[in-house]
């Protein structure tokens, strides 16, 4: 089910993202770490001094060829967003990988998370010219079958790779989506 007031938007350039989406999307981040997302935090409780510097990375290093930010609003507000990468390195520029995959607890379970990585694969494919996709996953949360069900593949692990807290280790889970 999609969000019926689902808008997608891609940015391709640091000069596309105002300070209002800015703020908003380093919002949404600390929203989702702070609900034990696993979006690239892995010790919460955050705030907007660690997400900040993460997201203005991020920003920084957007240009139509190589980084790509992909964003959900829901009625104007930020829903969910993610980063599409491909390495410049000639010998894998035939692939892309996902970052920070995310969607707003207050939206969950309204098709956002799912209309961001259909977009993706889209951009990818037709955009990007890639040939498919990478991700990392955090084991334990679910990740595997919510991507599992959006055709992604699982390739491998890394076993007890994820030190969340002493005795809570977790597998990073390696998918692929191909072909695009």
């Amino acid at each position: 089910m999609h969000d019926d007031s689902l808008e997608l938007r891609q940015f391709v350039s640091p000069h596309m993202v105002d300070d209002r989406l800015r703020q908003a999307l380093i919002d949404c981040w600390v929203d989702v770490t702070n609900a034990g997302g696993a979006a690239g935090f892995p010790f919460p409780p955050i705030d907007d001094r660690q997400a900040a510097p993460a997201l203005d990375a991020i920003l920084t290093s957007l240009a139509p060829d190589t980084c790509r930010l992909l964003v959900a609003l829901s009625e104007g507000e930020v829903a969910g967003w993610l980063n599409l990468r491909r390495d410049p390195f000639a010998l894998i520029a035939h692939w892309g990988t996902l970052h920070h995959v995310q969607t707003h607890p207050r939206v969950r379970g309204r098709g956002i998370g799912v209309a961001l990585m259909e977009l993706a694969q889209q951009v990818a494919r037709d955009e990007m010219d890639l040939e498919h996709l990478h991700l990392a996953a955090r084991g334990g949360v679910g990740l595997e079958r919510f991507y599992g069900r959006l055709g992604w593949k699982e390739i491998g692990r890394w076993p007890d790779a994820l030190r969340l807290a002493p005795g809570d280790d977790r597998d990073e889970i390696l998918m692929i989506l191909a072909p695009l």
